[in-house]
């Protein structure tokens, strides 16, 4: 199975015995958006509910770091999800936050994961088959087997300003990453990170919502000053859109690490240094 799959692959494959499909929408509880009622209201055949709002660590002061493997394999334990099986995501989300659900699980052992280009927009913009209510998994097993190597921490970030080892790739928004714009949380300095080159995420897409491929993708990388033949690690404001860009460089067959606290923790930390301006 391809990293991106199309809604006709998909369709193609309903039914397959090792095929799940995963809704793995999230949006900001701001947005007055109810993502588990939507999936209720209408969601892709044979479809489960990720909620991947409660796959972080609850217990930290970030918003979206990493969860611990017990979280991870009880919930996907739940939703009938073994590690061995095809796993295709699909979001609703403006951030497609199928790309965070993407580095996550492989972050904790599945081996066979895909993401749905174009998303549940694209599968009802064909006409295809949705349906509502909830689905009922079997339980399975889900073998965690944690490999954080492309997880970064503070340290390892902090690090990164003295030997240089990876270019750091921010996916925020250009206003965000030069300081024009105020982060929206309270108490986080605005600006980015010393040295690092800036690719918002929405240089990931096509007009039409699709990921960008090929020539088009390479251009948004080498546009962006980055070297996709050297280490990259993304962030973003909080860990979720730092994956949609990781996810644009694996298409290029570059595996990307990614900073798990991002501008959050950066940016509210007064020891760190801060840039602002392109």
């Amino acid at each position: 199975m391809d990293a991106l799959v199309t809604t006709q692959w998909l369709a193609d494959e309903l039914g397959a015995a090792d095929l799940r499909i995963v809704d793995a929408t999230y949006v900001d509880g701001a947005s007055g958006r109810d993502p588990a009622a939507e999936y209720r209201a209408g969601h892709i055949p044979g479809a489960v509910f990720l909620n991947l709002a409660q796959l972080r660590d609850t217990s930290a002061d970030l918003p979206n770091t990493l969860p611990d493997a017990k979280t991870i394999a009880d919930r996907l334990g739940i939703l009938g999800i073994a590690s061995g099986d095809r796993i295709v995501l699909y979001d609703d989300a403006p951030w497609h936050t199928s790309a965070r659900a993407w580095f996550l699980l492989r972050m904790f052992g599945a081996r066979n994961v895909a993401i749905l280009d174009g998303g549940i927009a694209r599968w009802r913009a064909e006409g295809r088959e949705t349906v509502a209510g909830d689905t009922a998994p079997r339980a399975a097993a889900f073998d965690v087997q944690p490999d954080l190597r492309k997880v970064r921490g503070l340290a390892q970030m902090q690090a990164n300003l003295d030997t240089s080892p990876e270019q750091i790739v921010d996916a925020r928004s250009a206003a965000r990453f030069t300081g024009e714009e105020a982060d929206p949380r309270a108490g986080v300095a605005p600006g980015h990170i010393p040295g690092s080159s800036n690719l918002p995420y929405g240089k990931m897409f096509d007009a039409d919502g699709l990921w960008t491929r090929g020539d088009a993708l390479k251009a948004a990388f080498a546009d962006a000053g980055i070297d996709l033949t050297k280490p990259i690690v993304t962030t973003c404001g909080s860990g979720i859109t730092a994956a949609v860009v990781a996810f644009g460089a694996h298409l290029l067959g570059t595996e990307a690490a990614l900073y798990d606290g991002s501008w959050s923790e950066w940016g509210a930390n007064p020891a760190t240094p801060k840039e602002t301006g392109k």
